[in-house]
């Protein structure tokens, strides 16, 4: 095929698609960075023509939105694709493409193509321009395309997205990372990092308080990271300085880059910003830390927490933990489990090492046995339920502002959304309130989420 630019390629697959009632399915895995991709993908894919489904068995383009960051993510996401090969049997003209981090890995590409000959292309995260082009090129039913990541990706602004909620959106201010952390996959599938232009994204966030959405999440690799014509914390300021009735909120953070002035803007703002802070400790070990490629102490990470509760009292703070990191000993453990104690999450993401072909810790030989792993993930899961517990007592009794996200699993009657500090917060309510911000009342606090009644809604 004629090497074709984006636009030509999106006329020729409108061309083909516009009338015909075509349907495309999005699968995502992952992070937050990966559901923003995926809002993007479907806005190229809508703009083409295709309409969204449900179900892949409904689709004519699917697409599955990878992770890499652990191999069970990995496996879980080759068992669906496997399992689309019965669609394509029922359909033989479907287009599938596997996307994101788990193909940017060569040994993946090469393994999707040999063992999964219905996909008809791979396409790395930071491109997704080039969708149009990979789609028609299936169309022609030409050679399989399998796209890995460049080196230095550009910042295509102005894609369309088709954003999955109108009172929440993702807002993608950098992509990539530097940090090169031992165990991590991320800058090897997602390039060196790269921000976006200031103005661009003023735009983009004037534009969606303007369509009314109420809460907006800043998104990055290491979000306070991000370096352009200025710094995050300025950037924080010129969003908090808009006008409009929404708050912010950002992730992921990395405490190597989280000056005082940063906490200070964040104190200043205090109904613009949201006062929750997502830190990732990842150990409480600084043998395993330095292992780690992380670049801070404890010492300097404890002085961050200081700094935040000092400056916004009420800060709610949340982190990521591996447990089983190769080498760890059960001193090294105790040492998270004293971070724990020390400041009192309100919420822990943890996990088990999982090693990452490619990345230097995969090449460390003192594994931890993975019977020890589990029994560390639950003891520590056992200290972070009582610290969490204690975290939550305080609302108890207190009336809080919700954003209203949907019904709840805890049944028929019941909603569910999230208060400035990021708690999930239950009540009864009707689904109308779906979207609009609500005054509810807590009357029971449990470590993972608080229960309440409903006292004043407000659009």
């Amino acid at each position: 095929m004629t090497h074709l630019t984006p636009a030509e390629a999106s006329e020729q697959v409108r061309s083909r698609v516009l009338g015909r009632n075509l349907g495309v399915f999005i699968q995502t895995f992952g992070c937050q960075q990966n559901e923003a991709d995926s809002e993007k993908m479907l806005g190229i894919a809508t703009s083409l023509g295709y309409l969204p489904v449900d179900t892949p068995d409904r689709a004519d383009l699917i697409l599955v939105n990878t992770c890499a960051i652990r191999e069970h993510a990995e496996k879980r996401a080759l068992s669906i694709i496997g399992g689309y090969k019965h669609c394509k049997e029922a359909n033989p003209s479907l287009i599938i493409g596997v996307c994101g981090c788990m193909p940017a890995q060569p040994h993946r590409a090469e393994e999707i193509k040999h063992h999964l000959p219905y996909v008809s292309f791979t396409l790395a995260p930071g491109q997704p321009e080039k969708l149009p082009e990979l789609i028609l090129s299936a169309m022609n039913r030409q050679k399989r395309r399998f796209v890995l990541d460049s080196e230095t990706p550009a910042i295509c602004e102005d894609l369309p997205i088709a954003r999955r909620e109108r009172h929440r959106a993702w807002v993608s201010i950098m992509y990539g990372c530097n940090n090169f952390c031992s165990y991590c996959i991320v800058p090897y599938v997602r390039g060196r990092e790269r921000s976006r232009a200031s103005e661009a994204i003023i735009r983009e966030v004037s534009a969606l308080v303007a369509e009314g959405v109420k809460e907006i999440t800043l998104l990055g690799q290491n979000v306070n990271s991000y370096r352009s014509d200025c710094d995050f914390a300025t950037l924080l300021e010129r969003l908090a300085a808009l006008d409009g009735d929404f708050l912010l909120r950002f992730m992921t953070s990395h405490p190597k880059d989280v000056p005082d002035r940063l906490i200070a803007t964040m104190a200043a703002h205090p109904t613009k910003i949201a006062p929750h802070f997502h830190l990732p400790l990842q150990s409480g070990s600084d043998r395993i830390l330095s292992l780690m490629n992380r670049r801070y102490t404890t010492a300097h990470y404890l002085s961050i927490v200081q700094k935040l509760r000092a400056a916004i009292p009420h800060v709610a703070l949340s982190t990521d933990i591996i447990v089983g990191f190769p080498g760890e000993t059960e001193e090294d453990f105790a040492g998270t489990l004293s971070i724990l104690e020390q400041v009192q999450f309100d919420l822990v993401y943890s996990f088990i090492y999982s090693p990452r072909k490619g990345t230097s810790a995969a090449e460390l030989t003192d594994r931890v046995p993975a019977e020890v792993s589990r029994a560390r993930m639950e003891a520590l899961l056992a200290a972070q339920a009582e610290h969490a517990r204690a975290r939550a007592l305080p609302y108890q009794d207190q009336t809080l502002r919700v954003l209203v996200d949907g019904p709840a699993k805890a049944g028929e009657g019941m909603l569910s959304g999230r208060s400035a500090h990021n708690k999930l917060v239950h009540f009864r309510g009707d689904e109308a309130l779906i979207g609009s911000y609500v005054s509810v009342r807590i009357d029971r606090a449990d470590p993972f989420a608080l229960h309440g009644t409903l006292t004043e809604t407000k659009k």
